[in-house]
């Protein structure tokens, strides 16, 4: 070939790298942007979605809109038709290798005669991970993996966590004054923050496999845990059943009327120490909960055991919403992903109303003498932003590190921007006590 066509076929796309810059990234951005469609729909599965491109030109599309419904990449040939063959496809996660629901995409993409495939990520799931590009490759299909990995990796990150960790993505949610208390002394919680605040609390239920409160909740509170209408930008029409309602009662204390097991839905989930009476276990069955004994450590509920538990069981996101002994052991046992706080905007009489981990302060007391309570010193968050604001209160969330307490005696930062009504933007990075290594906890129930 000499060089004048070499460069010729060259500008034509002919010889070029499969998702070579710029246009991989930009495929690779569509590609993302529609497996977003599927947030809060795929569960247990992972949100893909594929873009088929033929001389610069998207010819096929399509994400996976639901679990056993057919996969990202098979709608896009199936959009592309005979326009697929010598096509390149680009597609936010490695494609699977093996039969489940719906036949191996593999298998589909040589058959089509696709020439090259981008992917952003390598698939973690044991049944893949790396299967499918090698088949690919052994089909003579030219295979490029890293792009946009970042991205990939945060879109998806409910269900890397549940592959990696085998426990779900855990989100923890508290409700609370400026001056941080979320319950009065007597343990009342009730409409602390704005029904505004209440109402995104709701509908933060509905992007989540499931909800978990502690028994002491159901008690006090008798909560129904049902979710709201999904916030603007979510998917409003769900394909998958409500959120599951998980409590966590080592003792079976729940009680058979309760709200929350004559609210619409799939059967809540009560998880319980082995050994509970028989006859409590049987009403609570009775009534049309789920049942399910897990580890437990001095008559508590081992919460990792039971986030495990739950993994087992395909669910890959869980919102935790309290109380406050309940937090105060997700963060011991670094096993908060994410962090939502609603603060309202009043102050509270530090002597009638609790703190955030006030069920947590004996265990930090003891530790290298740091008096302050494990939700205080435990972690911190990043990447923290504002989701809404108002005269009633604010909404900021972030990721939880999992650089906590690195040194005795150290200290961590919570940091973000923080909009409030008429004030603008503001920076706050406010100390948070660092009382040496944190050990594994326990579930009061």
């Amino acid at each position: 070939m000499s060089a004048g066509t070499s460069g010729a076929a060259r500008r034509r796309g002919a010889v070029r790298r499969p998702g070579s810059a710029p246009d991989g990234a930009r495929f690779l951005r569509l590609a993302l942007r529609l497996a977003a469609r599927g947030e809060g729909e795929t569960s247990p599965n992972p949100m893909v979605g594929a873009v088929l491109v033929r001389d610069g030109r998207v010819v096929g599309s399509g994400y996976h809109t639901r679990a056993g419904a057919p996969h990202a990449e098979a709608v896009a040939l199936e959009q592309a038709g005979g326009r697929a063959r010598g096509a390149v496809l680009y597609v936010n996660l490695e494609p699977c290798c093996h039969y489940g629901r719906t036949p191996p995409c593999v298998d589909a993409i040589v058959g089509a005669g696709v020439r090259g495939v981008v992917a952003c990520m390598r698939d973690p799931d044991p049944r893949v991970r790396g299967k499918g590009f090698r088949a690919l490759e052994a089909a003579g299909v030219r295979v490029r993996v890293g792009l946009l990995e970042r991205e990939a990796r945060r879109l998806n990150e409910r269900f890397l966590r549940r592959v990696a960790a085998g426990r779900p993505f855990v989100t923890l949610k508290a409700g609370m004054s400026l001056d941080g208390r979320i319950a009065t002394r007597s343990g009342e919680s009730k409409w602390i923050t704005s029904e505004h605040a209440r109402a995104e609390g709701r509908a933060l239920r509905s992007g989540h496999d499931a909800v978990m409160v502690g028994v002491n909740t159901v008690l006090r509170d008798d909560p129904r845990l049902t979710a709201g209408p999904a916030r603007r930008g979510e998917a409003t029409a769900r394909l998958r059943p409500r959120p599951a309602r998980v409590v966590l009662d080592g003792r079976l204390r729940t009680p058979p009327g309760a709200r929350l097991l004559r609210a619409a839905g799939g059967p809540p989930i009560i998880v319980t120490l082995a050994g509970t009476p028989g006859a409590r276990r049987r009403r609570l069955e009775r009534a049309g909960a789920l049942v399910l004994e897990v580890p437990g450590r001095d008559g508590r509920i081992r919460l990792g055991a039971a986030l495990r538990e739950l993994g087992r069981r395909g669910i890959t996101s869980v919102l935790i919403e309290g109380g406050s002994e309940l937090l105060g052991s997700a963060l011991d046992e670094r096993l908060g992903d994410r962090l939502v706080v609603f603060v309202a905007g009043r102050l509270k009489d530090a002597g009638r109303f609790r703190s955030s981990a006030a069920g947590a302060r004996r265990g930090c007391a003891k530790r290298r003498g740091c008096g302050r309570s494990r939700c205080e010193r435990s972690g911190r968050t990043s990447g923290s932003k504002a989701a809404w604001s108002s005269r009633a209160g604010v909404a900021a969330e972030g990721r939880c590190s999992r650089a906590w307490c690195r040194q005795p005696g150290g200290s961590s930062t919570w940091s973000g921007s923080v909009r409030s009504s008429g004030c603008g933007s503001r920076r706050r990075s406010p100390p948070i006590c660092g009382g040496g290594k944190a050990s594994p906890s326990t579930v009061s129930a």
